[in-house]
């Protein structure tokens, strides 16, 4: 059973989550606003957040770099918003967000991030490791602790943020869907499912990014 602590401000959203996270057997607190998330995160550990990003009071990378400088980022916080962009994601993983739900949550996803956001979390516990590396180069780079698989295995993706916007956002998209082929084992069909997108936009937009989908086979081989 873990600790799970439920940040949003929609009271529904509050207590869907809570139900499902109930039934699966964990422990779960909830706040509504930044400040009961503050006072929450003081009072104990927990071992795994799902912090909305849009919040009346402090919005979530806010509370999220927060807790990051204040030391207090000691568990995966997996963000959630239904109008999220690539530059947010970009900010929050950054900053150290484990990664992202988008609304309307559907019960598979939100099992699966739950489930390897506490593998992570028990890793880091058993074999502590670095959250994040930072490489001094001419450029600046920041590496981003990624979970590829159920034994929660760690590998870091570097992405350039000296490059114009537009590249920038082409390397993490690249680098996303290249995370869902390996998670997938290069199943396009299932791979479709989890980003959301039609199969033929699927591939238009692999091939513009150079997303190489011969090693994605060969690495599911």
């Amino acid at each position: 059973m873990a600790n799970i602590l439920v940040v949003d401000d929609e009271l529904g959203i509050r207590d869907l989550l809570s139900e499902i996270l109930n039934d699966e057997g964990h422990h779960v607190e909830l706040a509504e606003n930044a400040h009961q998330a503050r006072l929450a995160r003081q009072r104990e550990e927990f071992d795994l957040v799902l912090l909305d990003i849009w919040m009346p009071d402090t919005d979530g990378v806010s509370l999220l770099k927060e807790w990051a400088t204040g030391g207090l980022l000691s568990m995966p916080v997996i963000m959630m918003s239904g109008h999220a962009t690539i530059d947010t994601a970009v900010e929050a993983t950054r900053i150290g967000a484990f990664s992202f739900l988008e609304k309307p949550i559907t019960l598979q996803k939100l099992l699966k991030a739950v489930e390897q956001g506490l593998a992570r979390h028990q890793a880091r516990k058993s074999a502590p490791v670095p959250a994040a590396v930072l490489e001094i180069r001419p450029e600046v780079a920041v590496a981003v602790p990624v979970v590829v698989d159920e034994s929660a295995t760690q590998a870091l993706q570097l992405f350039d943020l000296d490059k114009p916007l537009r590249e920038a956002r082409d390397g993490f998209e690249k680098a996303y869907f290249e995370f869902h082929l390996s998670q997938e084992s290069g199943s396009m069909t299932r791979v479709a499912e989890k980003t959301g997108l039609e199969r033929t936009h699927l591939y238009r937009k692999l091939r513009q990014l150079g997303v190489d989908l011969s090693r994605s086979k060969r690495n599911a081989a």
